[in-house]
């Protein structure tokens, strides 16, 4: 099946103050379609110039009347024409995102254009929901001197919003839908291999009504672009989605800038199957954990701890699902597993597959590399039966690599899920509640699912412990990431 979209009909400019833009010094770079390395389009490479000019008209459109005397019911109703738009464009949207990331064509209609649907219509119920406390104060000074205290929730102001490539319009979304909801303007920078939706997101935004400047998009390397937006000294706040290294850099300039900062980083996420699960259940669950949206998932479940009776079973179960897998375009409704989204990024899954093999890990599945045109790398499992480190076992892949290992009881294989840098997910695979609830407890990570895996809602708080970032996504926590606190003190 042919991809619907021409590449003349692609929206490759930034869009800032309201308008289409192909930035200052009109320098631009290629993107692709990754299912097969064809050139589709060229996107503009945001210069300092560029970057300046989106933050100074997020600033100026933060301080105008236009928005910061709007009534909160209608950022509401702003956000919620903006849904409806999104779902009147769901064909459009759906096909850019699987023409431009290569994920599946169904995966992009139901998860990043019905998914930014429902995030956009759940956090503008937030707009109208932000509320402050009274407080009855104790100051006894002057005599006779009463207070009349309260606190405010106020918006934090210019919000620079920068998204990864895995998700791109549902990411987009998880960040500007509530920092517009809580009255802030954003700029915000898609990552320069998947800057497609994003754009086409902002000028849906303008057609459903809001301000010029409320919402920017600029297109850069994270290296220049990105960077020059963290840096930028009118930028009071940075949300950041992306692996660890990057969002180390971006917390120490922040912290240099006493800036505010959240961020959602890498994972490492451990799937634990107890004895007493049905093989059948576990082999599906893994199989689903790791090769969802092709590994490409910071929640991916890439470690995969199962009792030892039950271990080869599962383990055999899974290659054989993987050696199943049917690769291919997004746009063939028979593909099971699209492409990596860069040929960098391909190569840097082949080459860790190939490592953790020359450190003594036992590949049940196919040979990963797939000869042809498009970035594709078949689903692998690695089974490490005699635990040796490998580094596929540490580091994040970020792609369809399992590396599967037994064990004998629940504080050894607790303190190995333990055992790593991150704490972003985690999903225990079992029918015992005591043991279920034990696990939960005990695992450090900040979602803990059971019997299912990599299931997120917009009511439900997504983040990180340990290098795996810092604050939270969704829910009333998001309010408080993008508002301050204000008291107020009267004297009467």
């Amino acid at each position: 099946m042919n991809d619907p979209i021409k590449p003349s009909a692609l929206h490759t400019h930034m869009f800032i103050d309201g308008e289409p833009t192909s930035g200052a010094a009109g320098k631009t770079f290629p993107i692709f379609n990754p299912a097969t390395a064809e050139e589709i389009a060229h996107i503009p490479d945001a210069t300092e110039a560029d970057i300046d000019h989106a933050v100074r008209t997020a600033k100026r459109a933060f301080e105008s009347d236009t928005w910061r005397r709007m009534p909160p019911s209608t950022r509401e109703h702003l956000l919620l024409k903006l849904a409806d738009l999104v779902e009147k464009h769901t064909e459009e949207l759906a096909a850019l995102e699987t023409l431009n990331q290569g994920k599946l064509l169904a995966f992009s209609q139901m998860l990043e254009v019905s998914g930014s649907v429902q995030w956009l219509r759940y956090m503008a119920g937030w707009a109208t929901k932000i509320e402050g406390t009274t407080l009855d104060l104790s100051i006894a000074f002057p005599p006779g001197t009463r207070y009349n205290a309260s606190t405010r929730r106020v918006p934090a102001g210019v919000v620079a919003a920068i998204v990864p490539w895995n998700f791109p319009l549902l990411m987009a979304v998880w960040k500007i839908a509530p920092v517009l909801a809580c009255g802030c303007t954003v700029v915000l920078k898609p990552a320069e291999e998947t800057p497609l939706t994003a754009i086409r997101l902002a000028e849906l935004a303008h057609e459903a009504g809001f301000p010029p400047g409320v919402f920017n998009v600029v297109t850069g390397r994270g290296e220049t672009a990105g960077a020059t937006l963290v840096k930028h000294r009118l930028v009071n706040k940075v949300t950041f989605t992306g692996s660890t290294e990057v969002g180390r850099m971006i917390g120490r300039q922040c912290a240099d800038d006493l800036k505010r900062a959240s961020l959602e980083l890498g994972g490492k996420s451990p799937v634990i199957v107890l004895d007493d699960c049905d093989p059948r259940k576990a082999i599906e669950g893994a199989a689903g954990a790791i090769f969802f949206n092709h590994g490409q998932v910071c929640t991916a479940g890439s470690r995969l701890y199962v009792a030892r009776s039950i271990y080869d079973e599962v383990v055999q179960g899974i290659a054989a699902v993987a050696d199943g897998m049917a690769l291919g375009p997004g746009f063939d409704a028979t593909t099971q597993m699209g492409p990596m989204v860069s040929s960098r990024h391909r190569d840097k899954v082949v080459r860790m597959i190939a490592q953790g093999k020359l450190e003594g890990g036992e590949v049940l599945s196919r040979d990963a590399a797939v000869d042809g045109a498009g970035f594709f790398v078949r689903p692998t499992v690695i089974a490490n039966g005699l635990r040796k480190p490998l580094s596929v076992v540490k580091e994040e892949v970020f792609g369809p690599v399992l590396v599967a290992m037994p064990y004998d009881d629940l504080d050894e294989v607790l303190a190995e899920a333990n055992d790593s840098e991150y704490g972003l997910g985690a999903s225990v695979w079992t029918n015992q509640l005591d043991k279920a609830l034990r696990l939960a407890d005990g695992i450090e990570a900040g979602t803990v699912w059971v019997n299912t895996h990599n299931m997120v809602d917009p009511a439900m708080p997504f983040g990180g412990f340990k290098a795996s970032g810092i604050g939270r996504e969704h829910g009333k926590a998001i309010v408080d990431s993008y508002t301050e606190s204000k008291s107020v003190c009267i004297a009467y």
